[in-house]
């Protein structure tokens, strides 16, 4: 029996893999349209947007994207898999042949786990580093509306002349580069004493240097100056560490942005987050596979795949919420990131579990 079960396992395998990229490619096609359209709508107004450079932001940001949808792909593509071999009563022919369905499952467990494995080492990175990219373009051609949920937090520096508070619409290169600054300079009674508006700026060495800057002075009229110099204390590590978005470190230079946060005293939790969360996401991957099997390894008649498919979509999202909660209360220190990042793997692999055992084992 090993050398039909070792060709049957290859034939699952090979048809799961082949469903898995077809789903892959047509979401992503669907996705790069719309973020296009999304994009169109916020940079038309822009003096250097075109349709080229529309097209190539939303093309970086593809890889991100598919991180984050991937458990979903997984789990349409698994259902559907499933279903195509029921219709085609391949799966009553391998269960007369007396093979369980743990066996005829475990090809696609293993093909998720793999999947799960290239995501962390190869699509993170890649994503990390078109997502830095796409940044770039936004910073240094002044999109930073492209992206609103991309605001860089507000810094306090303290210097000699007195405090100063900035934030920026965007950033790139580890927060070194703003886009849509502004700075807020405080004097020595921490009073506000003027407002600069500049359309970059680059931290240098012990200087902030904006350009294209509106000057706000109390009631004064507005200076325009084509760069001015502000005094800063900051230094690169440490603002990188404030304002590098953990979605654009690779998965091998997390620990180091861990280690590198905690000597500043900053809090790493989204980092820590991260991390578990890309060493979770084979097991996610493979949890995903009884997820669908739950709902599609009962032989059905046509007509019924509907309410198949609506179960396993909804089981799947239901997951998702549940994920996102917990990572809000690991996001605000009440729970450890490696329990909100495993939480939802543990819960969902005992739900397939227990449900595959009752339905196959009695």
């Amino acid at each position: 029996m090993s050398v039909p079960v070792s060709t049957l396992s290859r034939y699952f395998f090979r048809r799961y893999v082949t469903t898995f990229l077809t789903y892959c490619l047509g979401l992503l096609l669907v996705i790069l349209l719309v973020d296009f359209n999304e994009t169109s709508r916020r940079l038309s107004r822009a003096e250097d947007y075109s349709v080229a450079l529309g097209l190539l932001i939303s093309a970086l940001r593809l890889p991100t994207v598919l991180q984050l949808i991937i458990p979903f792909v997984v789990l349409v593509a698994s259902i559907a898999t499933l279903m195509q071999l029921n219709r085609k009563y391949e799966l009553v022919v391998t269960r007369a042949a007396g093979i369980s369905a743990w066996q005829f499952l475990a090809p696609l467990i293993i093909a998720n786990l793999l999947i799960g494995a290239l995501s962390v080492t190869v699509l993170n990175t890649l994503a990390a580093k078109a997502m830095l990219k796409a940044e770039d373009i936004v910073v240094e051609r002044n999109l930073g509306t492209q992206r609103p949920t991309n605001v860089a937090p507000w810094l306090r520096q303290r210097t000699e002349e007195g405090d100063t508070v900035l934030g920026a619409r965007a950033s790139s290169e580890g927060g070194t580069k703003l886009s849509g600054a502004t700075f807020f300079l405080f004097d020595k009674d921490q009073r506000i004493k003027e407002r600069l508006e500049a359309e970059s700026a680059v931290l240098g060495d012990g200087v902030w240097q904006l350009t294209n800057v509106k000057k706000i002075r109390g009631s004064q009229p507005v200076e325009l100056l084509d760069s001015v110099n502000v005094p800063t204390t900051l230094k690169a590590e440490f603002v990188g560490e404030s304002l590098a978005s953990p979605e654009t470190v690779p998965f091998f230079e997390l620990r180091g942005k861990i280690a590198t946060a905690k000597s500043f005293g900053l809090p790493a939790t989204s980092y820590e987050m991260q991390f578990h969360r890309l060493v979770a996401l084979p097991a996610l991957l493979a949890a995903m596979t009884l997820i669908a099997a739950m709902v599609s390894l009962k032989f059905v008649r046509f007509g019924q795949s509907l309410t198949v498919i609506l179960g396993g979509i909804l089981a799947g999202f239901v997951l998702y919420v549940v994920s996102e909660l917990i990572q809000a209360f690991a996001n605000a220190g009440t729970i450890p990131p490696v329990v909100a990042a495993w939480l939802p793997v543990l819960v969902a692999s005992a739900l397939g579990t227990t449900v595959l055992l009752h339905k196959e084992d009695g």
